[in-house]
């Protein structure tokens, strides 16, 4: 006998992003899996997971023409096509063009299984984010975003301050977008976006984890500060830990030994409290004053209904005080029910 399909959860709570008015969920979706990220995911597959996510009262889904040169995009608009607008807040990201002409074969260098049929041209310009907002809108088929932000200015900070961020505050001013910030997996440049624009929030990726404390030097203590938000994503530093173990990925490549041993300490740690290191990842962010939501992704809704359920899950006082006695975790950081 099949059981029961649970109904749908009602929406998770929000917090508006520094001073706009839109409002993200406590647990929110980042989409690079349905982009074939690593492996292939079936339509069936990224469809199931955007609906496990609706129905576990997931509200804020997020995207970018990087993931998979535009199928992350397409197959979240889809899902999300019928369902009401009013209910559910979007962001896609600037600064990669999708132009024709790709290499052929598979799209090794963004790590994405899909055919390189494209090309990525970084474009922080006025006009290349104006471009690149339309392309994306027409990509997933909807008829607007609620959040853009700068992708991975890394290496074109100048044009990036210069052009294309005062271009998103225009789009902010005309009501194309309700909120603008910058997502990025360094630290640095987005305390300085946080210092010296008028972003709402920066999407911070693996600087703030359980293994990784880089965001709480400047980036959050800025945001805090300065009335702004952090989105955090990459709570499990690209997969380490979600499963640690030699294979596993950290930061997107081969997990360095001292760091493996280091997310293998603090699962010991979890373990004997009966916790899953997964829901100690997932929770630790979220106590942060600065940290509006995490994004959390996945391939199926398997995965997405974990994630969920996770964040339900009682975790002891003694856990933190363990972690910080044994050097895993600084003095100072604030955790989830405790000081």
């Amino acid at each position: 006998m099949t059981p029961p399909v649970p109904p749908p959860a009602a929406p998770l709570p929000t917090t508006t992003l520094g001073a706009s008015e839109v409002p993200v969920t406590r647990l929110s979706f980042g989409t690079a899996a349905l982009g074939n990220l690593y492996t292939e995911v079936s339509e069936e597959q990224a469809r199931g997971a955007v609906d496990a996510a609706w129905d576990a009262g997931v509200r804020y889904f997020d995207t970018a023409p990087h993931y998979g040169l535009g199928l992350s995009e397409r197959r979240l608009g889809a899902a999300l096509r019928d369902r009401p607008r009013a209910e559910y807040v979007l962001s896609t990201k600037v600064g990669r063009l999708l132009e024709p002409g790709g290499p052929g074969g598979r799209d090794t260098e963004g790590g994405f299984a899909v055919a390189a049929d494209r090309r990525r041209v970084w474009d922080f310009s006025a006009e290349g984010v104006r471009r690149s907002l339309e392309d994306s809108l027409e990509r997933l088929g909807l008829d607007r975003v609620d959040i853009a932000y700068l992708h991975d200015p890394d290496d074109h900070p100048g044009q990036a301050f210069r052009e294309g961020y005062p271009e998103l505050e225009r789009l902010r001013a005309e009501g194309v977008v309700g909120a603008i910030g910058v997502g990025m997996n360094q630290s640095a440049m987005p305390a300085r976006f946080l210092r010296e624009t008028d972003a709402d929030a920066v999407l911070l990726a693996g600087r703030y984890t359980l293994l990784d404390h880089d965001g709480a030097r400047e980036v959050l203590p800025e945001a805090v500060a300065r009335g702004k938000s952090v989105v955090i994503g990459g709570v499990f530093n690209s997969g380490l830990l979600a499963d640690p173990r030699p294979s596993a990925t950290f930061d997107y490549g081969p997990v360095p030994p001292e760091v493996l041993e280091r997310a293998l300490h603090i699962k010991r740690v979890a373990e004997r409290y009966g916790v899953p290191l997964r829901a100690a990842a997932l929770r630790f962010p979220l106590a942060h004053p600065a940290v509006a939501c995490v994004l959390v992704g996945g391939r199926s809704a398997a995965e997405i209904r974990d994630a969920a359920s996770l964040l339900a899950a009682p975790l002891p006082a003694g856990l933190w005080r363990d972690l910080r006695t044994e050097g895993l975790l600084p003095p100072g950081l604030p955790v989830p029910d405790g000081p």
